[in-house]
């Protein structure tokens, strides 16, 4: 049993200036542990609802201090003094104390603070790495790293909007360990920042996860330019190094048309636009191929695209088991982005990475546009078998904090990296 003794908060800010939330967890045998929580710029209508002040003096509204509060108050009263068996435990409690749907009553920055802030003081407790934590909260062995999907390009509500599409990625496909991986990756991103000053005569400008954002004519602009630099870096654009591609389709999607370039499209006709692109570009992922909400057309995007590329739902499922377990059913995609966030627990987000392993499907563990330099992302995505994980790019402290701690587990584990999209 793990009694919790003290549980505290703080305002802090991520990546972007913003502020977000830090709680820190004492336990009765004396072990500390603090973990600090993301926030997403492109976030899908389900996820579960941020806390924010709403003082529009502040912060523009965007302060973190009610659910900073929430902790230090509400969640420090009712949970010190109490003994927790499991993970699943603490959280069910902390699911009780809020009694909403969707976070609301606490915050869902508040609630996930603590529920990771817990499990690493847990891990502590037990003397084990926080991966192998994970693991065990998972019921399944350590097997594999992650393979990086790493940002080259950015547009969408990433970028200025330059291009309509949120990401290009690239990922490392030969890549036998994840310092290869990096080294691969890096040397795309630097033949990619000379390509843009060559291109665009623009210096080094990044976007909120450190991609490249020059003004792109056009989405497919994006592609074609990303492997033109993975061919200036010497390497073979779909053998060595694929792309994945983030559409975040919701975000121009109105009047049931995708606005994607000057000639608006129907559900139909943007799905033949991303078939096109898988079979002109090296592309191996698409996700939010279509709107969040469009999910009479997503059963024929995976039949269209699914035997060349994932068919990735991140704000189309936003990590909640009801629309994920809904999607399967429709046979809608075939992978994951888990982003713990959009759902607010750990323990229910890894009842969206159990339904959708059951279902056999790929599962991509994500970072958010507002990151802070906290780690525990690279542990979870070990401990919980990710087939991929995504960061941002190989630039900014909040990133490479992740890509970091890879190289840290793979020096202590060598477990290999996933073989996909080799296997």
């Amino acid at each position: 049993m793990l009694t919790i003794e003290k549980l505290n908060a703080l305002e802090i800010l991520d990546s972007r200036g913003r502020p977000t939330v830090q709680a820190t967890c004492r336990l009765a045998s004396g072990c500390v542990a603090s973990a600090s929580v993301p926030s997403g710029a492109s976030t899908g209508t389900a996820e579960a609802l941020e806390l924010r002040d709403g003082d529009p003096k502040r912060y523009r509204g965007l302060g973190c201090r009610r659910a900073v509060a929430n902790v230090n108050e509400t969640l420090h009263c009712a949970l010190s003094g109490r003994a927790f068996a499991t993970q699943a435990e603490l959280d069910r409690a902390l699911l009780e104390l809020d009694g909403t749907p969707n976070k609301s009553g606490l915050g869902a920055n508040a609630i996930l603070s603590v529920s990771l802030a817990f499990a690493r003081a847990s891990a502590r407790q037990r003397g084990v790495p926080l991966y192998q934590h994970f693991a065990d909260i998972a019921g399944a062995p350590l097997a594999t790293l992650p393979r990086p999907t790493i940002n080259l390009f950015s547009g969408g509500k990433h970028a200025g909007a330059q291009a309509p599409i949120q990401d290009v990625l690239v990922v490392p496909a030969a890549a036998r360990t994840m310092d290869e991986a990096l080294a691969v990756a890096f040397a795309v991103y630097a033949s990619a920042a000379d390509l843009v000053l060559q291109k665009y005569g623009m210096r080094l400008l990044r976007a909120d996860e450190g991609g490249l954002a020059p003004p792109f004519s056009s989405a497919e602009a994006m592609l074609a330019d990303a492997v033109e630099a993975i061919g200036a870096a010497g390497f073979k654009p779909g053998e060595e190094v694929a792309l994945a591609v983030d559409v975040a389709s919701s975000h121009f999607f109105h009047d049931d048309r995708y606005h994607l370039g000057p000639v608006p499209l129907g559900s139909l006709g943007m799905i033949e636009e991303l078939a096109r692109w898988c079979a002109e570009y090296p592309i191996v992922s698409v996700e939010d191929g279509l709107a969040e909400e469009d999910w009479l057309h997503w059963p024929e995007l995976r039949q269209r695209i699914g035997e060349r590329a994932l068919v990735l739902g991140d704000d189309f499922l936003c990590t909640n088991p009801a629309r994920i377990r809904r999607a399967i059913d429709a046979n809608a995609a075939t992978a994951l982005l888990l982003k713990v966030n959009q759902i607010g627990t750990l323990t229910e987000a890894l009842e969206a990475n159990h339904a959708a392993r059951f279902a056999g499907w790929r599962v991509t563990i994500s970072a958010r546009s507002g990151e802070t330099e906290d780690n525990w992302l690279a542990d979870l995505a070990v401990g919980w078998g990710g087939d991929q994980i995504k960061i941002g790019s190989i630039t900014q402290s909040e990133r490479l904090s992740k890509y970091n701690r890879l190289l840290e587990i793979e020096a202590e584990t060598r477990l290999p990296v996933v073989s996909w999209p080799q296997a």
